[in-house]
């Protein structure tokens, strides 16, 4: 039996050796989650830089791709009036001029510095007359597409 001031045991005191063998040792798993963030960083931040620098590299590419299209567009022109192919040349001419005024009108992406677009900002006010030449078939058209040419490679490069 049991001596007098003894109590029973408790659930209490029964459970609390088996809670405390499933206690969680939190500075082991401080110490785990630290290493899983430092190899993730690891791994990642070169990734990151890389990456970065793709980016940049796909958007020069893209830059100079949208510069030599629109390039090539009043070049086909120039090939297309020059031959004797007035309608060719009135198309790929307004397609020219309809990319210009993006280009100089964008403030962001546009592929023209400041400078270069108040140069070429002069061409836009040629177009018109232009394009009613080329409609004519007027041989003057030639001359005047060639000048266009001219004055947009000045500006670009």
């Amino acid at each position: 039996m049991r001596a007098v001031g003894q109590h029973a045991p408790s659930k209490s005191n029964v459970l609390s050796p088996k809670i405390s063998a499933l206690a969680i040792p939190w500075k082991r798993v401080a110490l785990y989650a630290t290493v899983a963030a430092g190899f993730f960083l690891l791994g990642f931040v070169p990734m990151w830089f890389k990456t970065t620098r793709a980016i940049e590299q796909r958007d020069a590419a893209q830059h100079g791709v949208r510069l030599a299209q629109l390039h090539n567009t009043l070049a086909a022109a120039v090939i297309e009036v020059q031959r004797g192919q007035y309608e060719p040349a009135r198309q790929l001419t307004s397609d020219f001029y309809t990319n210009l005024r993006r280009q100089i009108d964008s403030d962001s992406g546009s592929l023209f510095n400041p400078a270069q677009r108040e140069g070429l900002t002069s061409l836009l006010v040629q177009r018109d007359e232009l394009i009613t030449l080329l409609a004519r078939s007027d041989p003057s058209a030639t001359d005047r597409l060639f000048t266009v040419y001219s004055t947009y490679n000045k500006h670009t490069n």
